[in-house]
């Protein structure tokens, strides 16, 4: 059964390729959703996956990208997942 996560990151992740890499990582792990920069300078995803996928997801994402400083992450999980989602994509 599929699960989603929503996840914001805070820190240095804007202007550092956060996106570009959270997409890339995303895909290799199969998973579908989207990943956005917010107005307040954090990032916003939202996943959808096997939810071991997710945990290693979760993972990456409090390292990030080489450039990125992440101070702080939370994230919250569902159980249910919208199947809606056929790709992972940044939204602009």
């Amino acid at each position: 059964m599929n699960k989603r996560i929503t996840i914001y990151v805070y820190g240095r992740v804007q202007g550092v390729f956060y996106r570009f890499h959270t997409k890339r990582k995303a895909k290799s792990l199969n998973l579908r959703g989207w990943v956005k920069n917010q107005d307040d300078g954090g990032v916003k995803i939202l996943a959808e996956g096997k939810k071991q996928d997710l945990e290693t997801f979760l993972l990456w994402c409090r390292r990030g990208p080489p450039f990125a400083k992440v101070n702080n992450i939370s994230h919250e999980w569902t159980n249910i997942a919208s199947d809606k989602f056929d790709s992972f994509k940044i939204k602009y």
